[in-house]
């Protein structure tokens, strides 16, 4: 029984950190790497995972979700739905005719995981339900090493996770036993962000050109939960995937009962009806209040006069 090393793989600095380490203890040979592709990416971390499997000449497997049989569920369940009960608010429970007809007019696979998975919940993930990291990576990543295992093999999972990155993390573990042959192996978790770089540098493995386009983070395009100055750098710097979240937002909301969904969750603090909601918290409403300083409530000139192709990092990777 052989033991195999496997990286997830995202396209971020962490991980390919930690990709580098797994080679240089146990050799390209023992190591095998993952990415799970969400369908919210942008084309540049595409582009990197074919750098780093040239650059290292670990093979990076993409694993993809699937939400069919979800979906074709839910078109039934809505066709048969008759119920007569209400609400707390004393709404209808059951979907109403038209409803019907607008979210089976959409309820179609269209391929992209992202999307699916959220055509079928009806809604976008919000910080407090994040269900696009449980469906769209862990399960899947959880799904591939289980076969490894279920092949006779013993699984040591590797996972770029540092503790300073957020207060969630502020307690994880180095090593785990997960039990039935998996490992967790945490390599990162006493390292700083300038610790990485510099790790990757010194391997001669260039980071992600994303970092010198002011993301603070690789992953989706945009993340669910961006910062202000990231979905800023995202519209001057990337407005065709604005404009794609613009089209979810549409498509997912005629999925929705409510025929209302906005791919980022703003509170207000107002109690707002669902067409309210979606008029203030759309990704074209987001990305004017990103524009803005003091608060939201004036327009910045120096946003206005930024060039969008020079180099902005967080990290200091432009100096």
């Amino acid at each position: 029984m052989s033991i195999i090393h496997v990286v997830s793989v995202s396209g971020g600095k962490d991980s390919a950190a930690t990709l580098l380490l797994a080679i240089e203890r146990f050799g390209v040979h023992r190591v095998r790497g993952i990415f799970c592709d969400t369908g919210n990416e942008h084309e540049a971390v595409y582009e990197y995972l074919d750098y780093l499997q040239l650059a290292t000449g670990v093979t990076i497997t993409r694993l993809t979700a699937n939400f069919d049989a979800e979906i074709a569920n839910k078109r039934m369940f809505i066709a048969r739905d008759v119920r007569t009960r209400r609400d707390a608010a004393g709404r209808r429970v059951r979907w109403t005719n038209k409803a019907k007809r607008r979210a089976l007019a959409v309820l179609h696979p269209t391929g992209n995981p992202f999307l699916d998975l959220c055509l079928w919940k009806g809604r976008f993930p919000s910080r407090k339900a994040q269900f696009c990291t449980e469906h769209l990576k862990r399960n899947m990543a959880v799904d591939y090493q289980l076969s490894l295992i279920e092949s006779g093999h013993t699984v040591v999972s590797w996972q770029g996770v540092r503790r300073d990155e957020s207060l969630s993390r502020a307690n994880a573990k180095k090593f785990e036993t997960a039990g039935g042959g998996l490992f967790i192996f945490r390599p990162l978790v006493e390292w700083t962000a300038a610790q990485v770089f510099s790790y990757c540098a010194q391997k001669q493995i260039m980071p992600n050109p994303l970092y010198k386009q002011g993301m603070g983070r690789v992953g989706c395009m945009p993340c669910i939960n961006a910062s202000k100055e990231e979905v800023r750098q995202i519209a001057a710097r990337f407005p065709g995937h604005i404009s794609r979240i613009e089209e979810w937002e549409r498509l997912v909301g005629q999925a929705s009962k409510w025929n209302a969904a906005t791919f980022m969750h703003r509170s207000s603090g107002k109690s707002l009806n669902n067409q309210q909601i979606v008029e203030s918290a759309n990704i074209v409403a987001v990305v004017r209040w990103a524009q803005t300083s003091r608060g939201g409530r004036q327009f910045s000139l120096l946003t206005a006069l930024e060039e969008p192709t020079a180099c902005a990092s967080a990290y200091g990777l432009c100096e």
